[in-house]
C-alpha cells in the first residue's frame, strides 16, 4: 500500500527532487556570493570582474577609498505575468554589497569601469608613488 503524506508522496521521484534541492541550497545557497568576482593584480593596477546578469548598469555603485572597492547595486525580479507563480527560483534578486580589500592603496582618479554582455570590468590603477621601483645597483 502506497501512503500519500508528505513523507511519502503520491509522486516516488518527488522525494528525490526535494532531497536534490535541498542538498543544492545546503552546499552552494550559504557560499555563493552575488555577484561572482575575479580579482587579479600585478605592480601597476588590479583588475576586478563582476558577473551581473540581469542588473542595469545604472542600478550598479562603485566607491573606491583607500585600499577597499565597494560594489552594491540591486538586481530586480522580473515582473510575472498575472497569475503567474514560481515554478523554481534559483537566481537571487535584491540588494547586494560586496567590499573587496585590495593589497595596496588605490588612485580613485586611476579607477575604470567598463560594463558589456553582464559582466563589469574595473581596472583600478596603484598610485605612482607606491609602485615599486628598480634600484639601480652602482659599480665601486
Amino acid at each position: 500500500m502506497l501512503y500519500r503524506t508528505a513523507l511519502y508522496p503520491a509522486d516516488p521521484f518527488a522525494l528525490m527532487r526535494r532531497l536534490s534541492e535541498d542538498l543544492d541550497s545546503l552546499a552552494f545557497g550559504a557560499s555563493r556570493s552575488f555577484p561572482a568576482l575575479n580579482v587579479w593584480q600585478n605592480d601597476e593596477a588590479a583588475a576586478i570582474t563582476a558577473e551581473l546578469p540581469g542588473v542595469e548598469p545604472s542600478d550598479i555603485d562603485i566607491q573606491v577609498k583607500d585600499n577597499v572597492l565597494t560594489l552594491s547595486g540591486e538586481r530586480k525580479a522580473p515582473d510575472l505575468p498575472e497569475g503567474a507563480t514560481w515554478h523554481r527560483r534559483e537566481r537571487a534578486f535584491g540588494r547586494f554589497t560586496r567590499a573587496i580589500r585590495l593589497p595596496f592603496r588605490v588612485d580613485p582618479e586611476k579607477v575604470e569601469a567598463r560594463f558589456a554582455d553582464g559582466v563589469l570590468r574595473i581596472a583600478v590603477g596603484r598610485p605612482d608613488e607606491d609602485k615599486p621601483r628598480r634600484i639601480a645597483i652602482k659599480a665601486a
